[in-house]
């Protein structure tokens, strides 16, 4: 089993640590993983904003970069979502058979549904709040939305459960929008940032020392308020947690 690892390009530039984490997290898990160091990418952002060609050479690019890996894996629910759900209508027409969509996978997903560990290594002495993502709830089922009539279920607090000295709580409305939303939080500022401080102030409300998440967008939208604001508060990304100590 061979595994792709795709860092997307703001963790890259913005969260490096979280490449990283995510890079030692499955090496101690035993999974034969590679970094493919040409990788940019995958046009999500030129797809939101309407720029449907650039998009389309990315994701060429994308796809025969990671064609010869049986799984590609990345810390992103959205850029996940963004490859496996539009990959296939994107390159519709372009003479090229998409490879990507049906193997990539939700680094929280691919540990939870795939490798499947009974332990991990880490530990984390410190109480943690949950952030559910919009395409990590809904798109990526990592936990049961709110609005379906379902059994609860929650793969992050599957894996932070294996996670040593770790408490873990879940805000109010646990899988409301945090207001980021890519190119929402620049059109819609003025909405995105109360969004933001109303599901910041539910994070703090549950006494948690930090914001987890599996979204680093989600997480760099309330660090952002966070910072700005000066509240007793952190963030970080799951995968941080899930290697503590590597």
């Amino acid at each position: 089993m061979k595994v792709g690892l795709f860092i997307p390009c703001y963790i890259n530039a913005v969260y490096p640590e979280v490449g990283v984490a995510s890079y030692k997290l499955l090496k101690s898990l035993g999974v034969d993983v590679d970094y493919p160091l040409d990788q940019t990418c995958c046009g999500q952002p030129m797809a939101n904003a309407g720029f449907e060609n650039e998009s389309k050479e990315l994701a060429k690019r994308f796809d025969r970069l990671f064609e010869s890996y049986d799984y590609i894996v990345g810390p992103s629910a959205s850029c996940v979502v963004f490859v496996r759900d539009h990959y296939g209508n994107l390159l519709e027409g372009e003479k090229h058979r998409c490879a990507s969509e049906g193997k990539i996978y939700d680094i929280c997903e691919f540990i939870h549904d795939v490798v499947k560990p009974s332990s991990l290594q880490a530990s984390f002495p410190h109480k943690v709040s949950i952030q559910n993502s919009c395409h990590g709830v809904r798109l990526m089922k990592l936990s049961s939305p709110s609005e379906l009539n379902i059994p609860y279920y929650n793969k992050l607090r599957d894996l932070l459960s294996l996670v040593k000295d770790i408490e873990i709580v879940e805000p109010e409305r646990p899988d409301e929008c945090c207001g980021f939303g890519g190119m929402f939080a620049v059109e819609e500022h003025d909405v995105s940032g109360q969004m933001g401080r109303d599901k910041v102030k539910r994070h703090m409300a549950t006494g948690a020392e930090y914001i987890v998440g599996a979204d680093g967008s989600c997480l760099m939208h309330q660090n952002g308020i966070i910072s700005r604001e000066k509240l007793p508060i952190k963030t970080i990304h799951i995968v941080q947690v899930l290697a503590a100590g590597l």
